[in-house]
């Protein structure tokens, strides 16, 4: 027996007959099948309020209180934690939240001296293995989900008050803000912090615990800390960066050739009167009437009021001080 789709030589040889007679079977033909058009999802809500360079700020302060953080863990919990950073986006407040884990804790917290409010959810999978870790369990598996009791959410207020005041320190690059817990949600994550409409930026932390591996994502409001947003001089690190770029403008710029002259007076006259300048006519400058007083300029810009004089055969003068000073 063939295969089926085989054909068999009696077939095969009958097809060629049938060629040669110009008598080939019509092929089935079928229809190409149709896609579906792609349906792209997209967003016109999502906010720019946080500026780029405010973004990088942030963006480092939280770096330092990943390693800050999983330093400290590491050490009270007698086990390895990582902590990463792992994704920054701006969306509005209703849009972060969606991005919330469904089973996760949230923590509200009160930013001073501006009383601001932010929000710090963690999964609860990361939470119960934290807290089998602070019981003395063992985190090679991931932890069965449950309720938490009242005991639980004790530990759990102290682990987050722990992930606070390590953000309090970090977060002296950007401001002098301190973090406090005012209060846990278990069930849904508060709405009412922010409008709906709000720009809030959403920074996602990874924390890897054994063979854990769960997520926190901090929630920032725009309005929580504007004031700071507003008023916050460059960092240290930015200080070093604007001093080093001067010092290198001013190396690049030492050889440049300008010229200095100085500059007795001037007077602005029409050219008619420029034409009809005759010998022995006499010109009043503006200018100074101290005796022998000029202007140094370096190119267009002045620079100093001098006096005029000598050293040796040459011409020279002498400087008195900047022009602001002489006005």
């Amino acid at each position: 027996m063939n295969a089926p789709g085989v054909m068999s030589e009696d077939q095969v040889a009958a097809l060629v007959a049938a060629a040669k007679d110009g008598q080939l079977p019509e092929a089935d033909v079928q229809a190409p099948v149709s896609r579906h058009r792609r349906v792209r999802k997209i967003d016109f809500t999502r906010p720019s309020k946080f500026t780029t360079d405010q973004q990088r700020r942030l963006e480092r302060a939280h770096v330092t209180f990943c390693r800050s953080v999983s330093t400290r863990m590491s050490a009270e919990l007698r086990s390895l934690i990582s902590v990463e950073l792992i994704d920054t986006a701006q969306l509005t407040w209703a849009n972060a939240l969606d991005e919330i884990p469904r089973q996760s804790v949230s923590a509200i917290v009160d930013v001073a001296p501006i009383d601001g409010r932010i929000l710090v959810t963690a999964e609860l999978t990361l939470l119960l293995g934290l807290l089998e870790r602070v019981l003395g369990g063992q985190t090679t598996d991931r932890p069965e989900e449950r309720t938490l009791t009242d005991v639980d959410r004790a530990l759990v207020s102290r682990i987050f008050q722990t992930l606070l005041d390590e953000l309090s320190i970090s977060f002296n690059d950007v401001a002098d803000l301190q973090f406090a817990l005012l209060d846990l949600e278990t069930e849904r994550a508060p709405a009412q912090l922010a409008p709906l409409s709000e720009p809030t930026l959403a920074m996602t932390f990874e924390f890897k615990l054994g063979t854990l591996s769960s997520t926190m994502v901090l929630l920032i409001p725009h309005r929580a800390i504007e004031p700071v947003l507003r008023t916050a001089g460059a960092t240290q690190h930015d200080a070093e960066l604007a001093a080093a770029a001067t010092a290198a403008v001013g190396e690049a710029m030492a050889d440049v050739v300008v010229q200095l002259r100085a500059e007795v007076g001037s007077v602005d006259m029409p050219l008619e009167r420029v034409l009809a300048l005759r010998p022995d006519d006499i010109l009043r400058l503006d200018g100074t009437t101290e005796e022998g007083a000029v202007t140094l300029y370096a190119d267009a810009i002045a620079l100093h009021r001098a006096k005029l004089g000598r050293n040796g055969r040459r011409r020279a003068v002498g400087v008195l001080g900047p022009v602001q000073e002489d006005a």
